[in-house]
């Protein structure tokens, strides 16, 4: 377990692993589920729909520089059609990127310890079995909705996968801990210290209670702590995603 991230080597990754590699010098990190054989899961934008963000920031369009064509695996860069959800060889996956663990059922102190989100969570993993299970039913079955960078990312597939849970809130951020962290996180931690602030005047005082607000709200979004969540079997997948989102029944590759 590392202090920052945890890196290790492909000889040390089992079945069911979430996995990680970091993008654009450090800049976000891209999730998938490691299911054996070389072989990853992974959701990315979709090439034939938007994906609710601006051209020139789409972390899914920077998606590792994995070649159009992978000469080792044949059934590297499956998919269904209208569907984000992606199945690579791990040297596509990583690219040019290193390999990093992502850590299910740490500590309160170790999630803090974290100075980056995505990189752990407080909740528990499923069953190597069960993950991948669910991994396989959004890859041939149910797709998972339209990529979103803030709502519905790469990590967001991953962090199912591994737990099978689901937001209630429509109006709720995604389960990713890196999209809070960057893009929620800065802005609740000033408005939830601003009124502390008033009562410290103290530079130093101030920058504490700032650091406090933001790891506060960072560990009170995480899906081992947040109440807005629910287990939801992969079956049931469809009922959450809309109708024109599905993908239609396709023999898995060989």
């Amino acid at each position: 377990m590392g202090v920052f991230f945890n890196r290790v080597e492909k000889s040390q990754i089992k079945a069911g692993d979430h996995i990680y590699s970091w993008r654009a010098i450090y800049t976000y990190s891209h999730h998938g589920i490691y299911v054996g054989g070389n072989l990853v899961m992974h959701f990315t934008c979709d090439r034939n729909k938007s994906s609710g963000m601006s051209s020139s920031f789409n972390p899914s369009s920077f998606n590792s520089g994995m070649p159009t064509t992978c000469l080792n695996f044949p059934e590297c860069g499956f998919r269904q059609p209208n569907s984000g959800v992606l199945l690579s060889c791990l040297d596509c996956f990583l690219g040019n990127g290193s390999l990093y663990r992502f850590e299910y059922g740490v500590s309160v102190l170790v999630f803090l310890a974290k100075v980056r989100g995505g990189t752990c969570t407080t909740a528990t993993s499923d069953p190597p079995k069960t993950v991948i299970q669910r991994a396989m039913y959004l890859l041939l079955r149910y797709g998972f909705g339209d990529y979103h960078v803030f709502d519905n990312n790469c990590e967001d597939f991953a962090l199912y996968c591994k737990t099978g849970l689901v937001i209630t809130k429509k109006s709720s951020p995604g389960r990713s801990g890196q999209t809070f962290s960057f893009f929620a996180g800065a802005p609740v931690a000033a408005v939830l210290s601003n009124a502390s602030k008033f009562f410290v005047t103290c530079p130093v005082g101030k920058a504490v209670v700032s650091v406090g607000a933001f790891y506060t709200c960072r560990y009170l979004t995480d899906i081992g702590v947040r109440t807005d969540v629910i287990k939801v079997p992969v079956e049931d997948m469809d009922e959450q995603t809309p109708k024109e989102n599905k993908v239609s029944d396709a023999k898995a590759p060989e």
